[in-house]
């Protein structure tokens, strides 16, 4: 196993141990160690999922584990995170929240095992790498939200943790469902001009078949 691949399976590996500070007691009662510890573990966890991509392509160690394992942490963690959030901090995060998430996640994989089967890729889109981002500000927003709803600074300002929490979950809502509409769209536009080309080829053919045919 390369070292990409140990970083992508070091993600997954992340993803019980979050869960575990997230819903045990073992923390209660220490001033936000458990927020705060959470978080960093998921943000470290995200990070990685940039750092195995880039060291793959230049070390030219991109093999068919790390195609298969790479996207499959990143949904493994996003969606580990948000359901623990709705038990962790329901008020911010409902079940159905998560659903739309979650399901968002589930349905760009389909779209891009369709099209690996129709032989052709669809790009990771710009609008999906800013979602990756919003999504690492919603969670660890979250998270901190469950301990802090103002976090207080230098100069008697209060740092509105409570406020960005909510206004990142929302808008990672509404990002999740643009972005998803964009990836069925360049699926579509795809699939579309691949269809294009079969009926062409095939009136070609016909056409010169019945061209031999009256030839003979």
């Amino acid at each position: 196993m390369n070292l990409p691949n140990s970083i992508t399976l070091t993600r997954i590996l992340s993803i019980p141990l979050f869960i575990w500070i997230l819903s045990t007691n073992r923390f209660q009662g220490l001033g936000g160690e458990k927020e705060l510890l959470a978080s960093a573990l998921f943000i470290a966890a995200s990070i990685t999922d940039g750092i195995d991509g880039y060291l793959a392509r230049k070390r030219g160690q991109i093999t068919t584990m790390g195609m298969l394992l790479d996207p499959l942490a990143d949904k493994l963690l996003i969606a580990a995170a948000f359901v623990a959030l709705v038990q962790f901090n329901p008020s911010l995060v409902p079940a159905w929240i998560a659903v739309v998430i979650i399901g968002r996640e589930f349905l760009v994989s389909g779209l891009r095992s369709i099209a690996a089967s129709e032989g052709f890729t669809i790009e990771a889109s710009d609008l999906g790498k800013f979602k990756m981002l919003v999504q690492i500000v919603s969670v660890v927003a979250v998270i901190l939200d469950h301990r802090w709803k103002e976090w207080p600074i230098l100069g008697g300002y209060f740092f509105p943790v409570h406020a960005i929490a909510l206004a990142a979950i929302w808008f990672m809502v509404v990002l999740s469902l643009v972005s998803a509409g964009d990836y069925f769209a360049a699926f579509w536009s795809k699939i579309d001009r691949r269809v294009v080309k079969r009926r062409r080829r095939a009136f070609i053919l016909s056409r010169r078949r019945k061209r031999d045919v009256a030839a003979t």
